[in-house]
């Protein structure tokens, strides 16, 4: 059983041998940082997307704590898996724990399995930057600081990037956000499934204050802005094979 902390803003921290677990000497105890809320943004679609009538495909962001990316991408309709892990560092530090420290270079990544035919490439970036997370904050989403939690797409191949690149160019000339774009497009090696007991964490645990806090107002945001690809039941990853 997961511990329970009092409800207020704090960050995601490890403990009690390595079970995830929220630090009451987080960020919001400390002067002078400012808890920026992950606020949804109203944008308009790419002006350019990818054409693929392959039945299955892959896309990777990294957007924050992977609980409330993975929980928004599980309830678009057309997403048949959303795993959480990280990326960006090597094989034998692809740990919370190890990941945590944020010196590995990896960063908290959710790996989409979707179908192009149902929704593109270009939605899911849409929705990446619309309410999965704040695409503006350096480091950092709301309490978690860190370059573990930098904004970051793993293009999977040169069609993705382009299409990453072109729409983040055109998201800034629109100027719908606080501040400049800091996202950036990282090559993809590798991506390492997170532990067992971060798969499926917002929806199995949807009174921990961090998720009611933080990610639960995302879930909100999708079924209020995107509601031609909502979905009530989330697409659940269960169980990982054994590695």
């Amino acid at each position: 059983m997961l511990p329970r902390f009092p409800d207020f803003a704090f960050s995601r921290r490890s403990l009690l041998g390595g079970i995830a677990a929220l630090s009451l000497l987080g960020f919001a105890a400390r002067p002078g940082v400012v808890l920026a809320q992950e606020e949804p943004v109203v944008i308009p679609p790419p002006d350019k997307d990818l054409v693929d009538s392959a039945a299955s495909a892959v896309a990777v962001f990294a957007g924050g704590c992977f609980w409330g990316v993975q929980g928004v991408f599980q309830r678009v309709k057309g997403v048949t898996n959303a795993v959480s892990g990280y990326s960006g560092g090597a094989a034998d530090t692809a740990t919370y724990d190890r990941t945590t420290r944020g010196d590995t270079g990896h960063a908290e990544t959710v790996q989409v399995t979707y179908d192009p035919r149902i929704v593109t490439f270009g939605k899911l970036l849409q929705i990446f930057f619309s309410v999965a997370h704040n695409p503006t904050q350096l480091n950092f989403q709301g309490p978690d600081r860190g370059t573990q939690y930098r904004s970051t797409i793993f293009p999977v191949n040169e069609d993705q990037a382009a299409v990453a690149k072109a729409y983040i160019a055109q998201l800034d000339a629109a100027k719908l956000f606080a501040g400049p774009i800091v996202t950036t497009l990282e090559p993809f090696e590798a991506f390492y499934p997170a532990e067992q007991y971060h798969q499926d964490f917002l929806t199995l645990n949807p009174t921990w204050p961090y998720i009611v806090r933080n990610d639960l107002p995302k879930i909100a945001a999708l079924e209020e802005l995107f509601p031609d690809v909502y979905r009530t039941e989330p697409v659940l990853v269960g169980e990982l094979p054994a590695a």
